[in-house]
């Protein structure tokens, strides 16, 4: 099939299924077009997987995300400057996405970041065929495809993170800001109260957390909390008490009930803090 410079090409066969859903429903992203050829005549001959779209740019690729209803996106690590990132944010933004990475050859480095960043799949170019099919069921079946090599490297990474001398972590910079607000993680508080604590809003907090994932490679909240204890992150950060107002609110709330006689409980309270959509300036 002869390739056509426009955003996204629709597979001829998509929608076969009837809406019913027992198809693998797939976009196929890749520099090369003899590759994307041969990805599609694989598939049709397979009754459980369609391909519905395919890309050749990461811009054609966010449109074919964006347009088709896809269960996997099949992504070459080379169509992006950064495939990680660009990666971790196709998936943060559709997650419901299965992504399967695409790589030159066998990388330890790009491997691992990708693993750590939650890709479904990562196989070779040279991937067999019956491999990539293979591959495809069990990313849709929930599990994570990984080659023989590339298991061993994750096993070999984590092995060796707790046997690293102090000398040896990887130097993570933190913000002053999300130093507070992970060593708020750390002791358990909710987004609520780090608000509280660090002057601004939940909103705020989730943002800032959402950068610590990615900045760190974690994926939530106890991932954060368990490599912050175990490389020290925010050993030297002090958590910033309850501001003087939220510790007086509920007192003050009580004594207004009982003057008006009526259940400090009941009601509607007013806001401990002024809402705000802007994100306070750090000191």
């Amino acid at each position: 099939m002869a390739t056509i410079p426009v955003s996204v090409e629709e597979n001829l066969g998509a929608g076969e299924d009837g809406g019913n859903g027992h198809f693998v429903r797939v976009i196929v992203a890749d520099t090369q077009a003899i590759f994307r050829a041969g990805l599609r005549k694989i598939f049709a001959l397979e009754d459980d997987i369609r391909v519905v779209g395919q890309a050749e740019t990461v811009a054609q690729t966010q449109s074919a995300v964006s347009k088709f209803s896809a269960d996997v996106l099949i992504f070459e690590s080379a169509l992006a400057p950064n495939p990680v990132e660009f990666v971790a944010e196709l998936m943060r933004q559709n997650t419901k996405l299965r992504v399967v990475v695409v790589t030159p050859g066998r990388d330890e480095e790009l491997t691992l970041e990708l693993f750590r960043r939650g890709v479904h799949g990562i196989v070779s170019r040279e991937v067999e065929a019956e491999l990539l099919v293979d591959c495809l069921r069990k990313v849709m079946a929930g599990e994570t495809w990984l080659d023989s090599q590339g298991i061993r490297w994750v096993l070999e990474a984590y092995r060796n993170q707790g046997n690293r001398p102090a000398g040896s972590r990887p130097k993570v910079q933190l913000t002053p800001k999300e130093s507070l607000i992970v060593s708020c993680v750390t002791q358990g508080m909710k987004n609520k109260e780090i608000a509280l604590r660090v002057g601004t809003t939940e909103q705020v907090v989730k943002n800032y957390l959402r950068k610590v994932y990615d900045k760190l490679g974690v994926a939530d909240r106890l991932e954060l909390a368990l490599y912050c204890l175990n490389h020290h992150v925010v050993d030297n950060t002090k958590v910033p008490p309850l501001p003087a107002d939220a510790n007086g609110a509920a007192a003050n709330r009580a004594a207004h009930a009982a003057a008006a006689g009526a259940s400090p409980t009941g009601g509607s309270s007013p806001a401990l803090m002024p809402a705000t959509d802007s994100e306070p300036s750090e000191k």
